[in-house]
């Protein structure tokens, strides 16, 4: 077919569309961890036979889906297309080559058509365990952290690579899960193989190369265009992180040149001793992620929306780790670059960002023995607040920018000897504003096995919040609690089984001046919970009274009152 009329390219967009996400949906129906299977953290898409990525599942984490975009050219490179057979797929979790951990897995499946690859389905998804240490930022090399698989294949012309599989049992805490889930990542390819060659013939394509064509070139225009419109200039930001023996700086430059985005790190800490360090392919990911969702985040999330943008950091640097640093907690760093980078551009293009929010997705790996002998690993993801908007509240436990989402309780129950007291949303945490920041959650759990057990808390935002903007407060920090005492994140601790831990998330930060936040609206918050009445008039200048019994477990809105005078006097004399 010689070029593609506006009616057919959509249909076919559509048909690439449904395609990738039947892709997802074999995964997350087959996957056999909860890291898959409950908090979604994959990413799915489809190649075009130069390696080039044509269009992706409509769900997935930029940290995934990204670096996986740049990394099947790293695939190419170790198997030529004339390397490869029907049947076979190819395996690696290098960081430096695909998602910047050896927890993620990538695996890739050429797709033949007539004896010739006509594509690539791809998927990379966060194994449950990959060995050495346990998922944590202690190491001080990758090769503490676990199994690295170089590029392989994992099956050869649809036998599979029992040595391999093998070796991966006999390293993994979770054989049965990191296993199966390897075999729903093939399984997954192959339904997408299936359905795109099926597309191919109903529309007597011989190629995927002049559609991709197509598709790539008008999402690089479009996203070309939108940056046009941005005023040029060098803009500057820069945030920390907690770090780990101590605070991380980000520092970005993005520079704004007609139709081309540059955005540098120079300026950034060097890399770390532990395992918060970050590749460059990670950093490309989350880097290009912001621009697009900024600029234009309808244009279509593929090769070409990559190529306006480019990335830089130095060797060496916390942003651009030197072999063989440890990488493992990476996503602690660079989850902060798009919120960076938001902060940079604001100037730019005002009332079109988001305030800072709590960014770094926690992960909690919890490991013991239940009451009767056996070993339990459960991997806990947990979200915070996201930032305010300039005309909208901040979306609460929300994972931005991951995308992942939370575990639920009753999983978690279900699978291990973990109790969870209570989960509700962390009161006060949303940063106050016009427009308030997203709420964090609040957990308490215990072990009732009557064992030791351990806490890996990968967490961030502990000592420095996310930030407002325009007026607005920040968010609150995040914290770590054992038995109601501080401890420190990103370790290993071990537990007494009557330990009970508990992880706060942080909140959102604030868009605008708080006492610009109509009294009614504060009001609604006290009501749902979600701010205080002492917060409302020490943040707000609302003052709210609870008229009910205190005595009374549920509180309905008629027994809360504004108190209007005090309001407007309080407000009256804040902006005096």
């Amino acid at each position: 077919m010689k070029g593609f009329s506006s009616v057919t390219l959509e249909i076919l967009w559509n048909r690439l569309l449904s395609v990738c996400n039947e892709q997802q949906v074999t995964l997350l129906r087959t996957a056999f961890s909860t890291v898959v299977r409950e908090s979604q953290d994959l990413a799915c898409g489809v190649f075009d036979a130069r390696g080039q990525m044509i269009a992706q599942s409509m769900t997935g984490t930029p940290g995934h889906i990204n670096a996986m975009a740049t990394g099947v050219r790293h695939f190419l490179e170790a198997y030529p297309p004339e390397t490869l057979a029907d049947g076979d797929v190819l395996l690696t979790n290098d960081p430096w080559q695909t998602a910047g951990q050896i927890n993620d897995m990538t695996v890739l499946t050429p797709v033949f058509r007539e004896g010739s690859i006509v594509a690539y389905f791809a998927s990379t998804c966060h194994a449950p365990d990959i060995g050495g240490r346990i998922l944590s930022a202690e190491a001080r090399e990758v090769y503490e952290e676990g199994l690295r698989i170089p590029i392989t294949k994992l099956f050869a012309q649809g036998v599979v690579n029992a040595e391999l599989i093998k070796l991966i049992r006999a390293n993994v805490r979770t054989p049965e899960e990191t296993v199966g889930d390897l075999y729903a990542q093939t399984s997954s390819n192959a339904v997408g193989a299936r359905s795109l060659l099926h597309l191919m013939g109903e529309f007597g394509l011989e190629s995927m190369e002049p559609l991709a064509d197509e598709i790539i070139a008008r999402s690089e225009a479009a996203l070309r265009a939108a940056i046009e419109k941005i005023p040029n200039g060098i803009y500057e930001a820069e945030t920390w992180s907690d770090g780990f023996e101590e605070p991380v700086r980000i520092k970005v430059t993005v520079t704004v040149k007609d139709r081309d985005i540059h955005i540098d790190f120079a300026g950034s800490s060097m890399q770390s001793r532990r395992g918060i360090n970050v590749v460059l392919n990670y950093t490309q990911a989350y880097a290009s992620f912001a621009i697009k969702a900024v600029v234009s985040p309808e244009v279509p999330h593929n090769d070409g929306s990559f190529r306006p943008v480019h990335v830089s950091a130095p060797l060496g640097s916390i942003l651009n780790c030197r072999e063989p640093a440890a990488v493992a907690s990476r996503h602690l760093i660079g989850h902060f670059l798009p919120g960076v980078i938001f902060a940079a551009l604001a100037p730019a293009m005002p009332g079109r960002l988001m305030a800072g929010g709590s960014e770094p997705v926690w992960i909690s790996v919890l490991r013991g023995e239940t009451a009767a002998g056996s070993p339990f690993l459960v991997s806990h993801f947990q979200l915070g607040g996201a930032g305010a908007r300039a005309t909208k509240d901040g979306l609460s436990t929300t994972g931005f920018p991951s995308g992942v989402g939370g575990v639920p309780a009753e999983i978690i129950e279900s699978l291990s000897p973990l109790m969870q007291h209570h989960r509700e949303l962390r009161v006060d945490s949303g940063g106050a504003g016009e427009f308030r920041g997203g709420l964090g959650q609040a957990t308490e759990m215990r072990n009732l096995s009557g064992r030791p057990w351990e806490i890996s808390g990968m967490a961030d935002r502990i000592q420095y919040p996310g930030l407002g903007l325009e007026g607005g407060q920040p968010g609150a920090r995040g914290e770590m609690l054992v038995d109601r005492e501080a401890v420190p994140a990103k370790t290993l601790r071990g537990l007494s089984p009557e330990a009970r831990v508990e992880l706060n998330l942080p909140g959102g930060g604030g868009y605008g001046s708080p006492t610009n936040r109509p009294a009614e609206r504060v009001l609604d918050d006290v009501v749902k919970g979600y701010v205080s009445i002492e917060a409302a008039e020490r943040e707000y200048g609302v003052v709210v009274r609870y008229v009910g019994s205190e005595d009374r477990l549920v509180r309905l809105p008629q027994h809360y009152v504004l108190d209007e005078e005090a309001t407007t006097w309080l407000r009256g004399r804040r902006s005096m």
